[in-house]
């Protein structure tokens, strides 16, 4: 895909979307199979979910999760209203990975890893 895209879905009622869409940069981490904890903590509500969360900011002043398995530094392309949520299209400008890692899943209500990962 020319460019690559990249989608995630926010809810309409999102706090910390307004804040992230306004600026020409942002961070997508994704997180490793060791980050549950920080997995929780970042989709908390009513507290500061950067609290006890080890981050690291780009030349772009893109954010991104310390210790996550890639980082994609991404600008918006579009969003499409699909019911409650939009469904967002982000262009990915550059992505670094973090070959140690394996990522975090989350499928049928639990966090899971993926299995025969070779390392």
């Amino acid at each position: 895909m020319d460019p690559p895209l990249v989608s995630i879905c926010v809810q309409h009622t999102s706090t910390t979307w307004p804040v992230l869409s306004a600026d020409k940069h942002i961070g997508i981490s994704v997180l490793a199979d060791s980050q549950e904890a920080v997995s929780r903590r970042l989709a908390a509500k009513k507290v500061d979910r950067f609290a006890d969360v080890r981050w690291f900011s780009s030349d772009t002043d893109a954010v991104f999760v310390d210790e996550a398995t890639a980082w994609l530094d991404c600008s918006i392309s579009q969003a499409i209203p699909a019911g409650d949520h939009d469904v967002v299209l982000l262009q990915v400008n550059r992505m670094s990975m973090n070959d140690a890692a394996a990522p975090l899943v989350f499928h049928d209500s639990r966090f899971r890893t993926l299995v025969g990962l070779d390392r």
